[in-house]
């Protein structure tokens, strides 16, 4: 199942145009193994929300009218004889689906099959509107709707569109062909919505992913991309089109050429003159590694390299200076707009000043058509070119990192917190439960491709990866938060740093401690992700903030351990994480902090007078294994108290103290009875299988403890 879509919208409003008195333009949007990301992101509509419900573009027309017109009426009107009418039940359509509640209306009406003819309406203006509706539709809709959109036949004349369009893109035009040359970039206007749309309902939906193969899509949309030099927007959405379809498809494969290869090169090699050309690059350079396959093995080590360097210097760029600057360059570009107008309007009161009555009369019109390309209208967010920027250059950042977690993951589905292997008698759990991916093989353990762990090294990944789990430039968030059009760049900063933390406990999963900068450097790694977590007093940072510090945190104390490194956490933070265990009710959080509690008593028990400790994290994982609901979460509390207290005088005494015999003895008929009852409604099928290896695990240890009191 592919996952839902980001609400990338159309912002529809009207102005005069050639074709027609009214126009819609086109805003552009935008932890372990088997963890993987899909596109999901593009630039949303500036001033836009992005959890879906998005502010209109200015309407020449009186919005509340067009709200108290109904769907019944506004579907009449797509049947109008007048393009004029038809496009502006279009608009209206498209601005009104971005309000959830009125999907359902729209689509018992049949709006998709009202709609989808207009898709090929003589009048290009029509064309352009209606595939900006059924974009926002299948935006706003999510999964079901756009499955639905696809049943009822909404590719066929979406192809067709596009076949058409491609038509436009090819033709030659002379330089002073005027209308031609007007014709043409409104051809790439309606191209730009009709990729959007494709791109929703690929991500969303896996029919339409088939048709898009059986229909070969693919030459359509990489003649867009291949407009990147002079149409950078519609280039962008084809690229993100590409990368959406090109994952999991094996199928698509096989249309791959020479000289498709050729297109993606050209546009992975383009010069980033602009942000938006650093998202194009990483975008497409995340189609080329899920097409690594196609590649010939001759060059498939300079293409992945090529590939990891693209991100490399993508993340490479410090996006908290590149905000600082890009505000200096909006309050510089105000300033010399508002310097031109005060000109202007100076020049204009002296002619004033000259003229007889007459002409005087002429002025107020005179000074209008001077200042028409002057309008204050393209200082409004959803034209705010440095905001633009400066969103292009963190989405392209996020891309990055969420495709380098692909790349250091295995092909292995998995569920989440237990993709990894239980820690206790691993080699037997294998063996005695045969936990087997789907296909009947042994899950292998991670490694990388010589040739892809040579790329990571030499473009120095796991260095840029670490920079950007810092927490965001407090100067640039600030400017942000002042300024209402910079607002929506606060979220994508806060995205960066949660995908890199994600992005560094995969990269801490594939590469060994040489590789990672030796033993000193996973000490101040280990500082620099205390530092992260434990910032505030009280551990309530947003949950996926949670879940990729603590994932990350996870990892590199398993590596740390692994090589008997010294622990970096103090008592005061070590309880601060087992009060927000106690209290956390994300269960991805809960399973680490767990194993991270576990992991420290690990190699507390190695050391000398830490019994008072050890009482502590032991008293935490019984409480855990005995109230948590969650049966992953009980599991991960049992695996680590039999790490914890497996060896070693210290953990011996603790043992002893907080009578964790008993207390065991009790939590193993429950834990038995709750798998019974509730394992196979509750986890997965590999879940299962680390699950019964706990119950294993605990007679075992229990047996075991008996035998040490009996000594």
């Amino acid at each position: 199942m592919r996952k839902t879509i980001n609400g990338r919208l159309h912002v529809s409003f009207v102005h005069a145009h050639p074709d027609a008195s009214l126009k819609s333009s086109v805003d552009p949007m935008g932890k372990t193994r088997g963890h993987k990301f899909r596109s999901r992101a593009g630039i949303s509509p500036v001033g836009a929300c992005e959890a879906g419900v998005c502010e209109s573009g200015a309407m020449d027309m009186d919005a509340e009218s067009e709200d108290s017109m109904g769907a019944s009426e506004l579907l009449a009107k797509l049947q109008n004889p007048c393009p004029e009418v038809r496009e502006y039940a279009c608009a209206s359509i498209s601005r009104l689906v971005q309000q959830k509640q009125t999907i359902p209306y729209f689509l018992q009406k049949n709006a998709v099959r009202c709609l989808g003819p207009l898709l090929l309406d003589k009048s290009l203006a029509v064309r352009e509107t209606a595939a900006g509706a059924l974009r926002n539709l299948s935006a706003c809709g999510g999964l079901e709707v756009c499955d639905d959109m696809v049943s009822k036949d909404v590719m066929t004349p979406l192809v067709a569109l596009l076949r058409e369009c491609s038509s436009g893109l090819e033709a030659s035009l002379e330089p002073d062909e005027k209308e031609q040359h007007l014709h043409k970039n409104y051809v790439e206007d309606i191209a730009n919505e009709a990729i959007n749309l494709l791109w929703n309902l690929c991500e969303s939906s896996s029919r339409a992913v088939s048709l898009f193969n059986k229909e070969g899509c693919l030459d359509l949309v990489l003649r867009c991309l291949k407009m990147f030099s002079t149409n950078i927007e519609l280039a962008i959405s084809a690229a993100y089109c590409l990368q959406t379809v090109t994952e999991d498809n094996p199928e698509l494969l096989e249309f791959f050429d020479a000289l498709s290869l050729h297109v993606l090169e050209s546009a992975m090699m383009s010069s980033p003159i602009t942000m938006e050309y650093l998202l194009l690059r990483a975008l497409v350079a995340g189609t080329v590694w899920n097409i690594k396959s196609k590649i010939p093995s001759g060059s498939q080590a300079d293409t992945i390299n090529a590939v990891l360097r693209i991100f490399s210097e993508t993340l490479q760029v410090d996006a908290g200076e590149t905000i600082i600057q890009m505000k200096e360059a909006e309050a510089q570009r105000l300033r010399e707009t508002v310097s031109e107008i005060e000109t202007e309007e100076a020049i204009a009161g002296l002619e004033h000043a000259a003229l007889d009555e007459e002409e005087m009369g002429e002025t107020p019109q005179k000074a209008k058509a001077k200042r028409k390309d002057m309008d204050f209208s393209d200082l409004l967010p959803p034209k705010n070119e440095e905001v633009k920027q400066a969103s292009a250059l963190l989405v392209a950042q996020k891309t990055a990192l969420e495709v380098l977690v692909n790349v250091c993951s295995t092909e292995d589905p998995s569920d989440d917190e237990w993709e990894e292997l239980s820690s206790s008698d691993e080699s037997d759990l294998c063996i005695e439960n045969s936990l087997c991916s789907d296909s009947g093989q042994l899950l292998s353990p991670l490694c990388l491709s010589d040739e892809v762990h040579s790329a990571l090294i030499n473009n120095l990944i796991p260095q840029k990866v670490v920079v950007k789990t810092a927490s965001p430039n407090r100067t640039a968030v600030d400017i942000c938060v002042k300024n209402p059009s910079w607002k929506l760049l606060i979220k994508k900063l806060n995205t960066v740093q949660y995908r890199a933390l994600t992005c560094l406990h995969s990269i801490l999963s594939v590469l060994d401690v040489e590789c990672l900068g030796g033993t000193s450097a996973l000490q101040r790694l280990a500082q620099h992700l205390s530092e992260i977590l434990f910032s505030q007093k009280e551990m309530q940072e947003p949950e996926e903030f949670m879940e990729a510090a603590t994932s990350a945190l996870r990892a590199l104390l398993q590596t740390m351990a692994s090589h008997n490194l010294s622990e970096c956490m103090s008592p005061e933070q070590l309880m601060s994480l087992r009060e927000a265990g106690i209290h956390c009710k994300n269960r991805s959080v809960k399973v680490n902090i767990v194993s991270i509690v576990g992991i420290t008593g690990s190699v507390l028990a190695k050391g000398t007078d830490t019994a008072e400790a050890l009482k502590v994290i032991g008293n935490f994982l019984l409480e855990v294994a005995t109230n948590d609901t969650s049966l992953v979460v009980a599991g991960e509390a049992l695996d680590a108290i039999f790490d914890v207290f497996a060896d070693g005088k210290e953990s011996e005494k603790a043992a002893t103290e907080i009578k964790l015999l008993q207390m065991l003895k009790n939590i193993q008929p429950v834990f038995k009875m709750k798998l019974r009852k509730e394992g196979k409604s509750q986890c997965s099928k590999d879940q299962m299988c680390v699950l019964d290896n706990v119950k294993t695990n605990l007679r075992r240890f229990i047996a075991y403890q008996e035998a040490m009191e009996k000594r």
